[in-house]
């Protein structure tokens, strides 16, 4: 007899798809320099997130490409342009003035890193390095709005850059000190009993 584990309805209706997709060359010496390149400025975990950054710039150039090849007065091409170029006006991947479809296939991977929160976290002048900024969003002390983000990949709107700031919760930005902080307070605190007897 045999068995069949049927796995439960919510497992099978989800729908997965792969969000970075690796080189077709993977020892290309060009390609492996600018990567490297790329993690160390912008402070990246590893080549996959330039990989993921890739793959959504792929498909944002082959959509342009596609309403390219359309009428100008096409309504498929008026609707979908539209919102293509909203949405990269919106992260402000694309500045303002930039507003054909055409911009869209001169994008790189550094417009895209120049939005996440990582690097604005950086460039504020919240943390002391790029690494830093990294580890301050990860341990959960950096906020948008009164949203708190812990994800460095976090693509940050224009209207919503000038609200990153410290979490209230966390010790930089007025809360609860950290555990060293309370330890050595008690510490000394102990001290200061200690001399006056």
């Amino acid at each position: 007899t045999f068995f069949f584990c049927v796995p439960p309805p919510s497992a099978m209706s989800r729908n997965y798809s792969k969000v970075a997709k690796g080189p077709r060359r993977p020892f290309e010496s060009e390609r492996l320099d600018a990567e490297l390149k790329l993690c160390g400025e912008y402070g990246l975990r590893c080549k996959r997130e330039i990989w993921r950054v890739n793959l959504a710039l792929a498909k944002i150039r082959k959509t342009a490409r596609a309403l390219l090849t359309l009428e100008e007065d096409h309504p498929r091409r008026l609707f979908e342009g539209e919102a293509l170029m909203r949405r990269l006006h919106r992260y402000g991947i694309l500045p303002e003035d930039k507003d054909r479809i055409d911009y869209c296939l001169n994008l790189k991977p550094a417009d895209f890193l120049e939005r996440r929160l990582q690097t604005l976290v950086f460039k504020r002048g919240l943390a002391k390095s790029i690494h830093h900024a990294r580890t301050l969003v990860k341990q959960r002390h950096i906020r948008v709005g009164k949203q708190t983000v812990n994800v460095a990949s976090f693509l940050v709107r224009v209207e919503n850059a000038k609200f990153i700031d410290f979490s209230f919760s966390s010790p930089f930005g007025g809360g609860r000190p950290g555990r060293l902080a309370r330890q050595k307070a008690k510490g000394n605190g102990a001290e200061a009993q200690d001399d006056d007897e």
